[in-house]
């Protein structure tokens, strides 16, 4: 049996354990942290990024509406006539073996009755099932499949199996409020195979990179850059197979500049050719438009010229002088640039 960790309310240090949306950066197809990202978090090398006040809101947005998701899931396995019973919501979970392997369940229930997963009957007796509330909403929704399927998108699903794995349960149930009319009702089912490899993984990351402290295999160029933020001033001698790369790197960044110059001159004559209008049609269908929009920018002359002050340890208020320098941080970044050859 897993063992239940603090309740919902306490604080919990996430860098101290592998949780279901870790798992997806872990396995690399988290569309949110590589497994470098990942491992600067749980080490303690990455710095928080500043508070997204929209982000906070979305967040906070998808909190508020999970009763209502969780109320509309019950409601409509109810209507398949299921008997549906409420068992825990929010409820976290550690391995029994491994305490650093952790998930959260949003809300977990007992059903019994008939489902349908990918058109296959399936008879649930008192079964005690995972759920998870998720709001899908804009072009996320086109990385879903059909209701009453196991096609939900692959950094879910590995969600989904971590938290199968930690509570040994062979079910998670997933509601969908793609709108606020219905709530789509998707299925992952206990895959020991996949377990069994997923396990393997996270133990390996967890032990041999968090641990040992040493980094995972970069993913991308981000990665890159993060593992080696400084240069060493020395050469690294290229073989025959990495001098061609940059050979075909610069000659592929060479078209791309020509392609969007070629781009620049099309976008100026098609504007010359609208203007003063907002649209573009052919045969009376539109094909293009070109409208204003709100451009919201840091007006930086008006911040140099403005009077901000600061509270000083004193209490008493000080005036910044050069607001612009105050707030300006200078960091240093790695530029991969062409070395041309010189003439002779």
């Amino acid at each position: 049996m897993s063992a239940v960790l603090a309740p919902v309310a306490q604080e919990v240090d996430r860098s101290k354990f592998l949780g279901g949306s870790d798992a997806a950066a872990v396995m690399g197809v988290s569309p949110w942290s590589t497994p470098v990202e990942l491992w600067q978090e749980k080490t303690g090398r990455k710095r928080k990024d500043p508070v997204d006040p929209m982000r906070e809101k979305i967040l906070a947005r998808g909190h508020k509406l999970e009763p209502f998701i969780r109320d509309m899931a019950i409601d409509k396995l109810r209507e398949r006539g299921l008997k549906v019973e409420l068992l825990a919501i929010n409820e976290r979970y550690r391995d029994p073996e491994h305490d650093f392997l952790a998930c959260e369940i949003d809300f977990e229930l007992r059903l019994t009755g008939s489902i349908v997963i990918a058109g296959e009957l399936i008879e649930l007796q008192r079964e005690h099932v995972n759920v998870d509330a998720k709001s899908v909403t804009g072009f996320a929704r086109k990385k879903w499949g059909l209701e009453d399927t196991e096609d939900v998108p692959i950094e879910y699903a590995v969600q989904f199996q971590h938290g199968l794995m930690i509570t040994g349960r062979n079910y998670c149930l997933v509601a969908a409020l793609r709108s606020f009319d219905d709530v789509d009702l998707f299925w992952t089912v206990r895959d020991e195979q996949t377990i069994a490899g997923m396990r393997a993984k996270e133990l390996d990351f967890w032990v041999n990179h968090v641990l040992a402290d040493v980094p995972p295999d970069p993913l991308t160029f981000d990665d890159i850059k993060a593992l080696f933020p400084l240069d060493n001033g020395l050469a690294a001698e290229a073989t025959e197979e990495i001098a061609e790369k940059v050979s075909q790197f610069y000659r592929i960044k060479g078209q791309i500049k020509e392609w969007e110059d070629a781009a620049e001159a099309l976008k100026f004559e098609i504007a010359e050719f609208i203007s003063p209008h907002s649209r573009l049609t052919f045969n009376g269908v539109d094909i293009c438009t070109w409208k204003g929009q709100n451009d919201t920018r840091l007006d930086q002359q008006q911040l140099a010229a403005a009077e901000i002050y600061r509270r000083a340890d004193s209490g008493e208020f000080q005036r910044i002088e050069d607001p612009i320098g105050e707030f300006s941080r200078t960091k240093v970044i790695r530029v991969l640039r062409q070395v041309k050859a010189r003439k002779k």
